[in-house]
């Protein structure tokens, strides 16, 4: 290849690296984009007589003033709820998804059974939000994560959830990305007093309303209180439960709870919550938000969606 074409592809990579530093550099900095007025091509397809390097160049332009847009929006819903600093961007998650194995100390005799874990293995900053039971279904929440585009997984009970079905079914389908919905049993029962049978009908069961319900069979099962047995997981496992995640850290509207010896976040930390209300704690579902979110944002974390892990 002759060295002129060499150097114009260098110079063309220059310059789209450069627009898009300075696109970023304008988003950051709050100040307005280029005027849109006009209309073109679609993001990412050839104008006719456009040479294939302007083409390129349109759809980083494109990419970046999404991505502008975004962060501007996060900025405004931050403000709004009253958060200390926006919520960070969650990297891309991985290609494949990491393996899952039962955490040291909390593994039962039976083999080939869900992993039981706390933690999801992974280098990225990034940490899981989960919220259990069902019981508080205050609209408040359903608009502030979808205006923070904050991901976070439901794990339902039916004794509390059947009173309102369609608050869960209307949070399933509030974000983009939509939200999970897994099962805590039937009826919030201590699981390793029941019998295999009793066991296996408040898991099974679960899985039953949510798939009827909600129209899909969860792979993630929480058990009630964290507590479980060999017979818990041979249950779960027979309606499909794929895996057991519990939590490494807990959040309330005044104070964060750890399992760990640092009281710190890590990696793939799972974070537990509660749909409650002022009856049951210190303050609202959007209280408890700020509360965790700023913790986390101020460790230099970002919440991401566990499905995406798991």
């Amino acid at each position: 290849m002759a060295k002129g074409v060499h150097r114009s592809h260098r110079a063309l990579g220059t310059a789209l690296v450069v627009a898009a530093l300075a696109s970023t550099a304008t988003a950051c900095s709050g100040a307005s984009g280029p005027d849109r007025g006009a209309a073109g091509p679609a993001a990412g397809q050839q104008a006719p007589g456009q040479a294939p390097e302007q083409a390129a160049a349109g759809a980083l332009r494109a990419y970046v003033e999404r991505v502008r847009e975004r962060r501007t929006a996060r900025v405004v819903a931050a403000r709004k709820w009253g958060l200390a600093k926006p919520p960070l961007e969650a990297p891309a998650p991985p290609a494949a998804k990491p393996r899952i194995t039962t955490r040291k100390g909390f593994e039962t005799d039976g083999e080939g059974l869900p992993p039981v874990f706390t933690t999801v293995p992974t280098k990225q900053k990034v940490v899981f939000l989960t919220i259990d039971d069902g019981a508080e279904k205050d609209p408040e929440l359903l608009r502030m994560m979808k205006e923070l585009r904050i991901p976070y997984s439901a794990f339902l009970s039916d004794y509390v959830v059947k009173d309102d079905y369609g608050y869960f079914a209307r949070m399933q389908k509030s974000q983009e990305t939509g939200v999970s919905l897994h099962n805590h049993t039937l009826n919030h029962r201590y699981l390793p007093g029941l019998s295999y049978k009793q066991q296996k009908r408040e898991i099974c069961g679960m899985q039953d309303v949510i798939e009827k319900r909600f129209g899909k069979r969860p792979p993630l099962f929480r058990p009630p209180y964290g507590n479980y047995n060999e017979d818990t997981l041979r249950a779960a496992k027979s309606c499909g439960v794929e895996a057991v995640p519990l939590w490494a850290a807990e959040a309330f509207p005044d104070h964060m709870e750890w399992r760990e010896w640092d009281r710190d976040l890590h990696p793939g930390d799972i974070v537990l919550t509660h749909f409650r209300g002022k009856g049951d704690w210190k303050g609202t579902m959007p209280d408890m938000i700020r509360r965790v979110m700023n913790v986390i944002t101020a460790k230099g974390y970002a919440v991401a969606k566990l499905e995406d892990y798991v």
